[in-house]
């Protein structure tokens, strides 16, 4: 498994239809969670956030929201940002166009958000093209930051670190509200949120 912790400018740049980081004009930091809501591990994260005043933004998945609706409820009635992450977790490349965008669809019927983020970064310039078009007018939201809680290759102490080393001011930080990346993510998370509280940063949503 490789993957970028910090993604290059350059990648920005070179997908211009996505979006990868936020302003970098005000001391903000905006926390993702992908592959929610769960039963006990987003509870966990929403309760972390609200002892910082932190908002959030959730990329939930639809079949997870419909079997965790009342998780879901909490995301927003607690005032964080939900997002479109597919129906079931699905890869863009292993599929086409008309597939990924019927199992997009579907999920929007729980999830009520215009921002979309492709599990595992991964989507063809047809989907992107599909997705962002007129009728589906979705806005693309990759990252700046990956924490790397889903890789149980790495110690919590070093996916704390991918992030503390690699994050500013507008950075898109992606974390996991799933069992695989818990044991990372719950180390990791209350350090991020003490440590750049105390620097004098906030804890946006993503609000396009």
């Amino acid at each position: 498994m490789f993957y970028l912790t910090k993604t290059p400018k350059w990648v920005g740049k070179l997908f211009t239809g996505s979006i990868w980081n936020m302003p970098e004009t005000e001391k903000s930091i905006y926390l993702t969670f992908d592959d929610g809501p769960h039963p006990d591990i987003t509870p966990f994260v929403l309760e972390l956030l609200d002892k910082y005043d932190a908002k959030a933004t959730f990329f939930c998945i639809g079949k997870n929201v419909l079997e965790n609706n009342n998780i879901y409820k909490r995301i927003i009635d607690e005032g964080h940002a939900v997002g479109n992450h597919t129906y079931d977790h699905l890869d863009g490349w292993k599929v086409d166009k008309d597939e990924y965008l019927l199992n997009v669809k579907k999920a929007a019927k729980q999830i009520q958000s215009r921002l979309f983020r492709p599990p595992y970064g991964r989507i063809t310039m047809s989907q992107r093209k599909a997705l962002t078009g007129i009728e589906n007018p979705f806005k693309i939201i990759m990252w700046s930051v990956l924490s790397g809680d889903f890789d149980v290759r790495i110690s919590p102490d070093q996916c704390c670190k991918y992030v503390l080393n690699n994050s500013r001011s507008g950075s898109v930080i992606v974390f996991h509200d799933s069992a695989k990346a818990f044991e990372r993510m719950k180390c990791a998370l209350p350090v991020v949120l003490e440590h750049f509280s105390e620097k004098g940063y906030s804890f946006k949503k993503i609000d396009l």
